[in-house]
């Protein structure tokens, strides 16, 4: 039986960047605020992150 380990292959920097950016953009497109409604206790705290932000 051979373990994950042994079988082990690099995965080039250009193409592990690929993939990187892949996924993100696929959670970018799964995860929109608009997909998934917050609960309204966390909504009202991001409100205020982002009134504190504003004075700053």
């Amino acid at each position: 039986m051979t373990g994950i380990n042994e079988s082990r292959e690099e995965i080039d920097r250009p193409t592990t960047r690929s993939i990187c950016r892949a996924i993100g953009e696929r959670l970018q497109q799964n995860l929109r605020p608009e997909n998934s409604e917050l609960p309204s206790d966390l909504r009202n705290l991001m409100d205020e992150l982002r009134r504190q932000d504003r004075r700053n």
